[in-house]
């Protein structure tokens, strides 16, 4: 993957965050500047004072493309690293071609008053801004302000933690590291960064496959019939015996190319396959992007119910290309969107607020949208990965939406049956007095600028639905746990025995 590159003016904290993004993301750190005082055995002030900035530029470029070059020297696994940067590095154009070529530059900026403030604190290290710090800071950004705007992604650093600022980097960069069930990376990029493994295979659907199988044309591939009704056991041994017929051994790995579908029967005949074998889940849906390839859960259903059969079996890799989606159609995309605002109500009230924006907006901004939802469900199966009890609350919308769609006899999309549910629990919320004043309103009405549908279709017979919610997962012997919003940014886990009132 990609080397990060941290860049911006003095005093943006580079160093430092730099070693916690590393440390997150479990990757070496690199800090340029100690490097080149390493080898040129005296410090950046006396390099500037003997030697002259030009002179200091070019060993900044020459230790730039030597540190970069042994990285990619080594072994793949090392490949790459969290390299901070001078705040003048990539003035010239040459090592900012360079740092393009071989990852990606994150950009750190804050207020003037910031950067003086923390600059006065340690005077005589900057030799650029040697005399009137103030006077000498204001300079230097106003000559650099076009080069530092050129930068696409930005976070700024002005207060907050500096845990907080290295989680922004993660957020903007949408690579994360996860240990809580295994190990394994969450990137947002492109497939051609797809790791190099041993004995891979493709498992996907017809319909995947007829857009992006061109993209794999070197792997070996299974495809099965697209859809929630082959979510079941006899798809789960075809890929058995597929696996067999392939030569796969403890050694292959599994690639789940598509939907939540894919994801699920793949990752669950991954993990019983010759007692647990590796794989890699490629989300082809915005649904599954956000939500359902991160979190370790494998499965299939049973004519009873979803995912009644399953495994915690995190994959080794999720590699979400946000450019997979422009495949989807716009009914695909809307489904998705579904869990998207599930986020935003139990943990980012900004996250929801963008969408209210409707579809054009979505559509316009599919991986700032992987993005900000998958960091909600990140930091909750992270907390809580086999689901003992505050993942409960990624339930919200469920527990009606799976009665809904398997009663549906799966004609509506899983997050059209998700956004019903999430109506429906809302209301009911707001009925019994834990939800905030309006909120009910609130979340329908963001629901209905995205299109998406908030009430429980008349043909669908309700004591089937309520049938179905009680041999939903979530049940115990006498009520049914419940996500319930309380307001936009907080869900509460409620047992409720009376389902008849819940979707009234």
């Amino acid at each position: 993957m990609p080397h990060i590159f941290l860049y911006g003016p003095p005093g943006t904290g580079k160093t430092t965050i730099g070693k916690i993004l590393a440390r997150n993301l479990k990757l070496p750190f690199i800090d340029l500047d100690r490097v080149i005082e390493s080898n040129a055995g005296m410090s950046i002030p006396q390099i500037m004072e003997r030697q002259g900035e030009p002179a200091f530029r070019d060993r900044e470029t020459s230790v730039l493309k030597e540190t970069v070059g042994h990285a990619f020297s080594v072994t793949s696994s090392a490949q790459d690293r969290v390299i901070a940067l001078g705040g003048g590095a990539l003035l010239r154009e040459e090592n900012r071609t360079f740092v393009d070529s071989h990852g990606r530059v994150v950009l750190l900026m804050a207020e003037l008053e910031t950067l003086f403030q923390r600059l006065n604190e340690s005077p005589g290290k900057r030799p650029l801004l040697a005399g009137d710090l103030h006077e000498n800071l204001t300079s230097l950004l106003a000559k650099r302000g076009e080069h530092y705007n050129s930068f696409a992604l930005q976070v700024q650093v002005d207060g907050g933690a500096v845990e907080q600022n290295a989680y922004k980097v993660q957020v903007v960069l949408g690579r994360h590291h996860l240990s809580a069930m295994g190990k394994y990376d969450v990137i947002v990029g492109q497939v051609g960064n797809l790791p190099h493994v041993q004995h891979p295979i493709i498992v996907t659907d017809e319909n995947v496959a007829k857009f992006h199988a061109d993209k794999f044309a070197n792997l070996k591939m299974i495809t099965i019939p697209a859809g929630e009704e082959y979510k079941n056991l006899e798809t789960v041994s075809h890929l058995w015996k597929s696996f067999l017929e392939n030569g796969l051994d403890r050694k292959s790995t599994v690639i789940a190319l598509g939907g939540g579908v894919i994801g699920d029967v793949a990752g669950f005949a991954a993990s019983t396959y010759m007692r647990g074998i590796n794989w890699i889940a490629i989300p082809t849906t915005l649904l599954s992007m956000v939500d359902a390839s991160l979190g370790g859960k494998t499965g299939f259903d049973l004519p009873e119910g979803k995912n009644l059969i399953g495994s915690f079996h995190p994959p080794k890799l999720v590699l979400a290309d946000p450019s997979l989606l422009l495949t989807l159609t716009e009914r695909e995309l809307r489904s998705g969107m579904a869990e998207v605002v599930k986020h935003g109500i139990i943990a980012n009230p900004e996250l929801f607020a963008l969408c209210s924006n409707g579809m054009d907006w979505a559509k316009s901004n599919l991986e700032e949208i992987v993005k900000r939802a998958m960091t909600v469900k990140i930091k909750i199966i992270e907390e809580d990965p086999y689901e003992k009890g505050v993942r409960a609350k990624l339930n919200l919308g469920h527990t009606i939406g799976h009665a809904v769609e398997l009663v549906s006899k799966f004609k509506l999309r899983h997050g059209e049956a998700i956004a019903i549910g999430m109506a429906a629990e809302a209301r009911y919320a707001a009925r019994v007095g834990l939800a905030t004043h309006g909120l009910d309103e609130a979340i329908a009405e963001t629901l209905s600028t995205l299109g998406l549908p908030i009430h429980i279709p008349k043909e669908l017979p309700r004591d089937e639905i309520i049938r179905a919610m009680r041999m939903d997962k979530k049940k115990n012997a006498k009520s049914i746990r419940f996500a319930l919003p309380v307001e936009i940014g907080k869900v509460e886990l409620v047992h409720v025995t009376d389902l008849e009132d819940v979707i009234e």
